[in-house]
């Protein structure tokens, strides 16, 4: 997948040092843009392993609306830990403004299921542009610990040159670590994608994606803090050649959002064969450690 080894080779050589919240500096550069083809295979990358279990639970998470990290405790899903409460909850999951977004309606809230209202519009007014959901709710981002990274998305269906429609998505990224979260941030929406393809029955497509500040982390000047430096490892990956493309396919027991909330409930290996993936042949995984 050469798209992403682009960014981290644009990000390399054009990105500036700049202080970041954690502590740890990075080389940030502003709006980088590109797209991916779903029709060519499934984009989970291949220069280095990722956990496709991680990328399935993750985001069905999301769907779900829930600010609990339970589920993915279960399936042993480490990676929303540091954000967590001591009851397990993370107020400022992404799910949790898809599904039940703060609507003020006089002196009460109301709330609005973005995703189930996308979901609909698609199969009633797909040439609509409207098809927006949004994670960044201002009430919450302005004193979350970890406001919404991937801000917000948007579901947009063209026509190819035999005037078939297909779906594509494209994500605005506020901030995007570049060795870690993008792998996982272009795997996870383009699962999104697949599964309202297959709700929907409009092939999937284009896949683009936005990184407002696109950065890799990277040692103080004096050598400080190289644990947690990824620049090596982005370089390492650099000398790889991206292999094949796996390809996706989603179980016909999937019809509705419903059918998202009840297969939570299976086990991890009836979820892996509801979400099957074949063809997956990466190179060995390259350890990146977070920066919290």
């Amino acid at each position: 997948m050469e798209q992403y080894l682009n960014v981290a080779r644009y990000v390399l050589e054009h990105g500036r040092r700049k202080e970041s919240r954690t502590g740890v500096d990075t080389l940030s550069t502003f709006n980088y843009n590109y797209e991916i083809d779903l029709r060519k295979g499934f984009p989970l990358l291949t220069t280095k392993e990722i956990s496709w279990k991680n990328i399935v639970i993750e985001n069905l998470w999301f769907l779900s609306g829930s600010t609990n990290i339970e589920l993915l405790r279960q399936h042993d899903c480490k990676f929303w830990e540091p954000w967590a409460d001591e009851g397990g909850y993370v107020p400022s999951a992404y799910g949790n403004f898809w599904r039940s977004f703060p609507a003020p309606n006089g002196t009460s809230v109301q709330t609005i299921d973005q995703v189930a209202w996308v979901l609909d519009q698609i199969k009633n007014d797909p040439m609509s542009r409207r098809h927006v959901v949004s994670a960044w709710a201002p009430s919450n981002a302005h004193d979350s610990q970890l406001p919404p990274c991937h801000a917000f998305w948007i579901i947009n269906v063209q026509m190819d040159d035999e005037n078939n429609p297909f779906l594509c998505l494209h994500l605005t990224q506020r901030s995007a670590d570049v060795a870690l979260g993008v792998p996982y941030n272009i795997a996870g929406y383009a699962f999104i994608l697949e599964l309202f393809a297959h709700l929907t029955g409009i092939q999937a497509g284009v896949f683009a994606h936005t990184l407002v500040d696109a950065h890799i982390y990277t040692s103080k000047p004096d050598g400080s803090l190289a644990e947690y430096d990824h620049v090596p490892g982005l370089k390492e990956q650099l000398t790889r050649t991206p292999r094949e493309l796996p390809q996706l396919k989603i179980d016909s027991s999937i019809k509705s959002l419903d059918d998202i909330d009840r297969i939570l409930e299976s086990n991890i290996d009836e979820i892996l064969d509801t979400f099957h993936l074949s063809g997956y042949n990466p190179y060995q995984a390259i350890k990146f450690n977070v920066a919290v």
